[in-house]
């Protein structure tokens, strides 16, 4: 399994003990802003078990994020295919979350450019999206210091949310590979 380090950030497989702070950051309010729902411990759990299957399986996905400095779990950033249809499916999904304390210091930017790096290098992708909620201005700031690009043309009705849901719209942007 591929294990992507960047200076201060180590991008790997997860551990059991990642479980806690995970569950910690998924209920917390101010992370899930732009989800439906903080988790509770259980559906955390599965997601965790969603995620390391993925890895286990391809080889690559959401990695888990340690600080290199005090090997703190700090969320996860990577690759992912969507689970849902929608114009611009099937594609692979650059995403991040990360514990609140962690935002603000450069981290979702960094991982993600060694996603990006893998995901343009080895893997051999031609192209990589990342969806967010209209209002989530924190990802989309990410996604625009990473170089994607929005066109409104692209936005969507996430189809996982009902129909009048506020967090229903979401905005799409797209990089493609360099030389591409």
């Amino acid at each position: 399994m591929t294990t992507l380090r960047t200076t201060r950030l180590l991008l790997r497989p997860w551990h059991a003990a990642d479980r806690a702070p995970f569950a910690e950051l998924n209920a917390d309010p101010a992370v899930m802003e732009h989800f439906p729902a903080p988790l509770d411990r259980a559906a955390s759990d599965a997601l965790a078990d969603r995620i390391a299957a993925d890895l286990d399986r391809n080889g690559w996905g959401l990695w888990a994020v340690e600080a290199v400095a005090t090997g703190r779990f700090l969320g996860f950033t990577g690759l992912a295919r969507p689970g849902f249809t929608a114009h611009f499916t099937p594609a692979v999904e650059a995403g991040w979350r990360l514990a609140r304390d962690a935002w603000g210091h450069g981290y979702a930017t960094e991982a993600a450019t060694a996603a990006l790096g893998h995901a343009f290098g080895p893997l051999g992708l031609d192209e990589l999206v990342s969806f967010t909620t209209a209002g989530n201005h924190r990802s989309r700031a990410v996604m625009e210091r990473l170089g994607m690009s929005h066109d409104p043309a692209d936005d969507f009705e996430h189809p996982a949310l009902p129909a009048g849901h506020p967090l229903r719209r979401h905005v799409l942007y797209r990089l493609r590979a360099p030389g591409s």
